[in-house]
């Protein structure tokens, strides 16, 4: 019996000295692992640098360039003011100037019995004068020559338009 005791403690030591052993495997497979994973840390750690500088960098062109598209805004809105106050600027003025040619145009309408007699008047006073003038010549190259009346009757207008 004794030796079955001894061949227990035999087993055990030896199933023991097994599991140390896949024991001890184990962690070195677990500190390569573990050493590998802190290289990558430390190349993932530069990297990142790398990358938060460049990001920095690139935030702060988008600031500038924010700026500058914000600045470029004030300045079209100022041109686009501009353009309205324009076009409000020559609305107006077409208004006016439609206002003034129907004003001219409804008196013109009004008047055109007295234009037309103006101008009637206007032609009977040139001719007048042509004659005057005329005589007057003539009767410088001959002075023997009595004057000459001459009937002629003035022009009567055919519009039977009243006066307003």
């Amino acid at each position: 019996m004794e030796i079955i005791l001894y061949l227990s403690a035999a087993v055990a030591a030896i199933a023991f000295l097994i599991l140390v052993l896949n024991l001890s495997k184990t962690l070195k497979s677990v500190d390569n692992t573990l050493d590998t994973l802190s290289r990558t840390v430390d190349r993932l750690e530069g990297q990142l640098k790398d990358v938060t500088a460049e990001t920095a960098e690139l935030l702060h062109k988008t600031n500038a360039l924010a700026e500058d598209v914000q600045h470029k805004t004030e300045q079209l809105n100022t041109v686009v003011y501009a353009v309205k106050d324009v076009g409000s600027s020559v609305h107006n003025l077409n208004h006016s100037l439609k206002k003034v040619t129907t004003t001219i145009s409804s008196q013109m309408e009004k008047n055109q019995y007295k234009i037309s007699q103006a101008v009637q008047w206007g032609n009977v006073v040139k001719q007048v004068v042509d004659k005057f003038k005329e005589d007057k010549a003539a009767s410088r190259t001959k002075p023997a020559q009595p004057p000459t009346v001459r009937n002629e009757a003035l022009p009567v207008s055919t519009n039977q338009h009243q006066h307003n």
